[in-house]
């Protein structure tokens, strides 16, 4: 059984090229709502709202605390 098309013209007549530029567009949109909803969301916040970087461990105190309270984990 083969797919349903991706879309169907119901008026005009748009050339090959028209038809090609507009498939591309609906196939890269298509593709990064696809990937939005793989990764969880939008994305847009960025890592620093992030759940998982709020509950890491926080820096022991110590000699250079301070230091390695700005270093990545």
């Amino acid at each position: 059984m083969s797919e349903p098309p991706l879309f169907r013209v119901v008026r005009g007549r748009p050339s090959a090229e028209q038809t090609a530029a507009l498939t591309v567009v609906l196939v890269a949109a298509r593709a990064a709502r696809a990937r939005a909803a793989r990764a969880g969301g939008t994305g847009s916040a960025g890592n620093w709202a992030s759940r998982a970087r709020a509950l890491r461990a926080r820096p022991a105190p110590g000699p250079d605390a301070w230091r390695r309270s700005a270093l990545p984990s």
